[in-house]
């Protein structure tokens, strides 16, 4: 679109039950105000308006809106309008040039999002239809996550209730994997440990391919000196725990489903990036890179696909969190660790430079070098990220696989 051409610049302050639209022309005059209910009827009936307003084409309106993905946006993009995402906190800058008092309403905010995009559209991130495979992806690393979450709070509660009358458990606990749920379900009591025979621990462990410790270790473990409760209290503790250990049973399924599902939605989008370039595709090339494993892939593709197919290594960076902040008043100046970033991002950065620390020979003598100076793990990690990063999209451009014999180090970014 002609940036020149006569434009219509629309605001949109979403809601859960009702969306207000106000439409400017180029010279910034509202031409109308309204608001929609939130649905099919209302999205359909807000598109319509705005066109039959304006008398214009979709592509000749600009529109602003505080999120990036949803409903809202996916019906505008799918109609072609020009949509731009607004950070929250820009909007609340641009609120203060029409109420310095800090006066807020739907309307005023529908108002200030549409003379935003008309004085400052180059500031603001425009969105673009979504691949159909990223947004599965991005469904479903979201639900793993959850999964995750969730079986943690039932990690800390099943540890918790054992530590009330059965500590001793706890000491097998490193991470609480499948073969300790069905070891509790076989010894739920110190005395029901004392008269399990050590074959039928035995046969457990081998049947999940447990070496690092043998039957008579566990039963050992769990023979020690108890806590002395009361009968029906300790059987009220058992009864909760079970509720608990199904739970987790199926939970662990889910997030293997779930796992499962990634594995298979990247592949085919992998396979379809060979087809269509011809040669190495940018999964195939991260997946190349030490430290990228099913989660930080995943991640990277589900929440910056399209920054990861312009090989833009300014705006990763920013969004990953490893951009600092430069504060800067007269001779004062000094840099700050980036806040506004995707928490997901920052995880999964921080996860994949921990692992090629361990495998990477070049970031593992960074990560040293950086220690080295005094600097903290975290801030250690993103400077290693940071580079990881750079590597990235380096090979992106070049459509190389990375090569593990290449040892010379990449220069410091900046």
């Amino acid at each position: 679109m002609n940036h020149h051409e006569t434009l219509f610049f629309a605001g949109i302050d979403w809601g859960f039950s009702s969306h207000q639209v106000c439409l400017t022309d180029h010279d910034g005059s509202v031409v109308g105000e309204k608001a929609f209910k939130h649905g099919g009827g209302g999205l359909w009936e807000m598109t319509c308006w705005l066109i039959k307003l304006s008398n214009a084409a979709p592509q000749n309106i600009a529109i602003a809106i505080e999120v990036t993905r949803g409903p809202v946006v996916e019906s505008l993009l799918e109609q072609d309008f020009e949509v731009h995402s607004v950070n929250p906190k820009q909007l609340d800058r641009f609120r203060d040039r029409f109420s310095p008092s800090g006066a807020k309403d739907d309307r005023r905010d529908a108002r200030v999002l549409a003379s935003a995009l008309r004085t400052d559209r180059r500031h603001f991130r425009r969105l673009e239809p979504q691949n159909p495979d990223i947004a599965v992806l991005r469904e479903l690393t979201r639900t793993r996550e959850e999964l995750m979450a969730e079986r943690n709070r039932m990690t800390n509660r099943l540890r918790q209730l054992l530590w009330s009358y059965y500590p001793q458990f706890n000491e097998l606990i490193d991470t609480l994997r499948p073969w300790l749920l069905e070891l509790w379900e076989l010894v739920p009591t110190p005395a029901v440990a004392k008269k399990t025979r050590p074959s039928t621990v035995q046969k457990l462990l081998k049947r999940h391919r447990i070496r690092r410790i043998d039957a008579k270790g566990v039963l050992d473990i769990l023979r020690q000196e108890g806590i002395s409760i009361q009968q029906p209290i300790q059987k009220s503790r058992v009864t909760r725990i079970k509720t608990i250990v199904q739970r987790m049973k199926i939970i662990d399924s889910q997030i293997r489903q779930t796992e499962s599902l990634v594995d298979e939605t990247i592949d085919d989008l992998a396979e379809r990036e060979s087809a269509e370039d011809g040669g190495v595709g940018d999964i195939e090339i991260l997946r190349s890179i030490p430290g990228v494993g099913r989660v930080v892939l995943s991640t990277l593709l589900a929440e910056a696909y399209d920054l990861i197919r312009r090989r833009d290594y300014k705006a990763l960076r920013c969004l990953v969190g490893v951009a600092p902040v430069t504060r800067q008043s007269g001779r004062s100046k000094y840099f700050m660790r980036r806040r506004a970033a995707s928490r997901r991002l920052t995880e999964a950065l921080y996860h994949w430079a921990g692992v090629a620390m361990l495998h990477d020979p070049v970031s593992k003598a960074r990560y040293s070098s950086l220690r080295a100076r005094g600097l903290r793990h975290s801030r250690s990690l993103r400077t290693v990220g940071d580079r990881l990063l750079s590597v990235a999209c380096a090979l992106l451009r070049k459509g190389e696989l990375f090569d593990k014999e290449f040892k010379k180090p990449l220069p410091e970014a900046a």
